[in-house]
């Protein structure tokens, strides 16, 4: 049940904000429960508006890998804002920013630095239009990568049929480039191709999916879309948001050793600010104005504050950190496993590196078909009753929970005793 504080303060923001909320899955409403109203954060907790502290598992959906206000990120962040918030000018840190970027990800020569996930994506694409001179895209099923018209799309009837909205608002027409195919199936692809090769512009994809929960590619399914996508004249597009120094300090595509033509990066990469890039090969990249025909453009893009932010976490992330993840997830897993099996539960955990998500059905999950069979139901009951034990985890089945730097081998034990006592909650009711 939430507490009396967040009741009011919801109720309050419910006359101004949509649904009291400025993204959907913040309401709660998947798990049948209210939100928490977050006064601060600090390490690896959240402490509600009633002062009431959580162990959090959202991290700010991803960003937070040394948790929550970490102090050399802070004293970044303030140290910039003294010279000024916004300029609208280039300065030598983002430079900087590009500098260290393209260190972690070879596949990247040239970037442009912009303001969310979303809009690198959205950007990603028109240049890879703008590259090939044409205009369908393909995406997989389940995979998220903003809320750009052209990819609030849902499949059709079968694998080749182009799309139709997902959304309402969302023109028909804008659609109808965008072909779905099931993630982890090759041969599907490949059918794509073979009808369609010469209209398509690019393959866009989350090397392992995080936004219908955790799902990790099959062997061969990343470097078949690279594959396909230069036999073909596409442009193969790794959307890095989620996973971009989470699963290693290169992202996916450093841990399966696949170079895309074009990567999206945010969350981490941010630092914790609006902010984040699109990047790939310098033949594509030196189609964006003002070098080439293709239009973007940011007031705010790679602003001293972001970028500061980014710079000061990305220059922390050694090896040691990524050991210390590993370990935490692996736990995790473990516990979570051994709790569902003694609840006697059918819950299928699926984690890569600190990435980790209990899906309520049997597994394993390669797809988002396999993905929606889960009892949600369950899940929600679960969810209310971590959040009722003092444990923040993600409000939807279908999101990825993070392991933080921040996080202890007891804050992890503490959450597994927890998880085993909720998935005994939720098989009983």
């Amino acid at each position: 049940m939430s507490d009396p504080k967040s009741v009011e303060l919801l109720a309050r923001a419910e006359r101004l904000i949509p649904g009291g909320v400025n993204s959907p899955v913040r309401a709660f409403r998947s798990v049948g429960g209210k939100p928490v109203f977050v006064a601060r954060a600090e390490g690896a907790y959240l402490f509600g508006a009633d002062g009431k502290r959580y162990t959090d598992y959202v991290g700010s959906w991803g960003p937070m890998i040394l948790g929550h206000a970490h102090p050399a990120v802070v004293e970044a962040i303030t140290s910039a804002a003294r010279n000024g918030t916004s300029y609208g000018a280039p300065t030598e840190l983002e430079i900087r920013f590009a500098e260290k970027v393209i260190e972690l990800y070879p596949s990247i020569e040239m970037l442009r630095a912009v303001s969310s996930g979303t809009e690198a994506c959205m950007a990603a694409l028109r240049v890879a239009r703008g590259f090939t001179g044409r205009e369908a895209i393909v995406k997989f099923e389940g995979c998220y990568h903003g809320h750009a018209d052209f990819l609030l799309v849902k499949a059709g009837s079968g694998a080749l049929t182009f799309g139709v909205p997902d959304s309402a608002g969302v023109p028909a027409p804008t659609a109808k480039a965008t072909i779905t195919a099931p993630y982890n199936d090759v041969k599907a692809l490949e059918a794509i191709f073979a009808e369609r090769g010469s209209e398509i512009a690019a393959v866009i994809v989350e090397p392992v999916v995080g936004n219908m929960g955790v799902v990790p590619p099959d062997g061969g399914f990343l470097e078949a879309i690279v594959r396909l996508c230069k036999d073909h004249g596409a442009v193969s597009i790794f959307d890095e948001v989620m996973t971009g120094c989470r699963v290693a300090r290169g992202g996916m595509q450093e841990r399966a050793k696949v170079r895309p033509d074009m990567t999206c990066l945010g969350k981490i990469v941010g630092g914790g600010m609006p902010l984040a890039a699109y990047g790939g090969r310098r033949e594509i990249m030196q189609k964006v104005a003002p070098i080439g025909p293709v239009y973007q453009a940011g007031t705010l893009s790679g602003n001293p504050i972001a970028v500061s932010a980014a710079l000061a976490l990305l220059e922390r992330l050694d090896g040691g950190v990524y050991d210390k993840l590993e370990a935490l997830g692996a736990r995790m897993e473990q516990g979570f496993v051994d709790g569902a099996r003694k609840a006697n539960v059918a819950v299928c955990v699926q984690r890569v590196g600190s990435m980790l998500t209990p899906f309520f059905t049997k597994g394993p999950i390669r797809s988002f078909g396999d993905a929606v069979k889960s009892d949600t139901a369950r899940f929600g009951r679960w969810h209310t009753a971590m959040l009722a034990r003092g444990h923040y985890w993600p409000p939807s089945q279908y999101e990825a929970a993070f392991v933080s730097a921040a996080h202890t081998e007891a804050d992890v034990d503490a959450t597994v005793a927890a998880a085993a006592e909720a998935f005994a909650a939720a098989a009983a009711s």
